[in-house]
């Protein structure tokens, strides 16, 4: 068989015995990798490593491919202006993904006999759309239906790799806005000025002189207020002079109770007389026949 080397280099054609005893010394698997040859052709390589890079390669081909979608929008030839706007926004959607469109005008009875209606609806929409997307089958009758196919200006691809970039952005953004130190800071002259203030706009009263705890903080803790001393308050304590007339002085003696009411007697009721008999009552007896 003809072997090549790990590195791609030509071995030349050797037995089968020889290739396996330079595969064993290498510490490699002997792979045929042209069977129909003639001679076959056998290379030196490590095969788990192959399969796993061949597996990669195939997922990221899956990655990068692109799988055409049709959206299909249905649309009656009487519809609302709003209806009409709702469906417009979901075709604007599908183009900016990268999607083509598929547009049916459905009729139904009598608006079969108007096919026209259906060609301005379609028309109006193709030129509401045009910044996203072309006409790629014009409009056509299928039956009851009339059909118009839009695609994209974008590719896929692009629309993909587009929106992955601004998920990126987003999330870089996030991680910026929730990172430590990222909101604003407030200098030590700011924080003297901002105490300043509140301890100029929160004056604490003559009765109550208690201090905010920023002020506190900016000049210190409030003295306690003084207890004067005894013999001071005793001072302070005014006096009252005696009045001249001492008939105007108001007795210290407590005024007396007024005297309780005796309960007055309940009569004794007079006993009830016996009631009387009443007569028998007299039955009407049958005279004899």
């Amino acid at each position: 068989m003809r072997l090549v080397g790990p590195n791609g280099e030509q071995v030349g054609i050797v037995r089968v015995e020889v290739a396996l005893q330079l595969a064993a010394d290498a510490d490699l698997d002997l792979v045929e990798v042209a069977p129909m040859a003639k001679p076959p052709v056998a290379k030196l390589m490590d095969f788990g490593k192959y399969k796993y890079e061949a597996a990669m390669k195939a997922r990221e081909a899956r990655k990068n491919q692109v799988n055409t979608v049709i959206k299909e929008i249905k649309l009656r030839p009487k519809i609302d202006p709003h209806d009409y706007g709702t469906k417009k926004g979901h075709v604007e959607r599908f183009l900016t993904g990268g999607d083509k469109v598929k547009v049916t005008i459905m009729f139904r009875g009598r608006e079969q006999s108007r096919p026209e209606l259906g060609y301005r609806l379609l028309q109006r929409l193709a030129e509401d759309v045009v910044t996203l997307g072309t006409v790629e089958s014009s409009p056509k009758v299928d039956g009851r239906n009339m059909i118009m196919v839009l695609a994209p200006l974008r590719k896929k691809s692009e629309a993909k790799a587009e929106q992955r970039r601004r998920r990126d952005e987003q999330g870089h953004a996030r991680d910026a806005a929730g990172s430590p130190g990222a909101g604003p800071t407030t200098s030590d002259d700011d924080l003297a000025d901002q105490i300043e203030q509140a301890s100029a706009t929160q004056a604490p009263s003559a009765e109550d002189p208690v201090q905010s705890p920023a002020a506190e903080a900016a000049t210190g803790p409030a003295e306690a207020p003084t207890t004067p001393a005894p013999a001071e308050a005793a001072a302070e304590v005014p006096t009252t002079q005696a009045p001249a007339d001492p008939a105007a002085v108001p007795s210290a003696s407590p005024a007396p109770r007024p005297t309780p009411r005796p309960a007055a007697a309940r009569p004794t009721p007079a006993p009830r007389p016996a009631p009387t008999p009443r007569a028998p009552r007299k039955t009407a007896s049958t005279p004899p026949a």
